[in-house]
């Protein structure tokens, strides 16, 4: 990895939709599920409903742009602060239920000696991908089984532009997904995947098959105010495990575990958040292992807490 990297996972779903095209016209669940039925959309709140048309660009996909400001972010050994720009989507379409963001990082040049971005030779664009295609849809029946209610072919793409091959991370997760009748206010989502890693910041998992994840995630709506707005908690957890990269590398682990909280206060527009994020091993490195990447010895900090706060409008 190199020392100015942005290690945060293209591979693009456009084949896969068309292959799925033609089976459209098949019968198909007799009632859609609403898009705020799944804790997949990270941001969901409850303006996002379809009972508000007109008041955003479209009915059922979801879109805001957030300023954020980040500190003690551990996806590395270095910990990065970063202020930096992200758009995000999110919406269900018949069998199609999208998720994903694209974030400019370092737009005000505002971040640590760790943090590089689009001004300063580092990473102009990061962004993730997260579609899921509804197999219950497109069998035209329900798969439900106890509370597994709906099941979906489940993808994850993390791609890092970076400003060279050293600094760039391409990553597909790629599986099975489901939503989980909790019988309760909680919506709850699972992710099982496999991982295949192109480019990873010149780590020797590169171009193979390497490891797996296992993710949840859950949303829980706390309140509404009598001046419009909306609290809501969302949280997901990534874990993932299995990975070859402690094999050649003392410094790097087989796995690494991800915990996000976030409190979402929304008004039909304007957005605030403030994220918690645990990471255990951030990014398959070794919290407190001796790395140099040329610019003298230092211990890796792997281990810890990281926060976000941003503020942003949705329409």
């Amino acid at each position: 990895m190199h020392p100015t990297s942005r290690p945060r996972a293209c591979f693009g779903v456009s084949l896969l939709l068309a292959a799925v095209t033609g089976v459209l016209s098949a019968p198909i669940l007799a009632q859609q599920k609403p898009v705020d039925d799944s804790a997949q959309g990270e941001t969901l709140s409850p303006e996002a409903s379809p009972a508000k048309k007109g008041v955003y660009w479209s009915d059922w996909f979801n879109q805001d742009l957030t300023l954020i400001g980040s500190k003690d972010i551990s996806f590395g050994p270095k910990p990065q602060d970063d202020v930096y720009l992200e758009y995000e989507y999110f919406g269900r379409k018949g069998p199609f239920e999208l998720y994903g963001y694209i974030d400019v990082p370092k737009i005000l040049t505002i971040g640590n000696s760790n943090d590089k971005g689009v001004w300063d030779h580092g990473s102009p664009v990061f962004m993730e991908h997260e579609p899921r295609i509804s197999i219950d849809y497109l069998a035209g029946r329900s798969l439900a089984i106890g509370p597994f209610k709906e099941w979906y072919v489940a993808f994850d793409w993390i791609y890092d532009h970076g400003s060279n091959k050293d600094n760039r991370a391409n990553t597909l997760y790629s599986g099975l997904g489901t939503d989980i009748d909790t019988h309760s206010r909680v919506n709850l989502s699972a992710n099982f995947y496999g991982r295949y890693q192109w480019e990873n910041y010149g780590a020797s998992n590169e171009y193979s098959w390497d490891g797996y994840r296992a993710q949840m995630k859950y949303i829980v709506p706390i309140s509404s105010f009598d001046n419009g707005a909306s609290l809501t908690y969302i949280g997901f957890t990534n874990y993932d495990f299995g990975s070859d990269l402690h094999k050649d590398n003392p410094a790097r682990t087989a796995n690494s575990l991800v915990a996000t909280n976030v409190l979402l206060y929304s008004f039909t527009h304007l957005r605030f958040t403030l994220v918690g994020r645990y990471f255990h091993n951030g990014g398959n490195w070794e919290d407190g292992s001796e790395l140099n990447f040329g610019e003298g010895n230092f211990r890796a900090r792997s281990d810890g807490w990281g926060y976000y706060a941003g503020v942003g409008y949705q329409f």
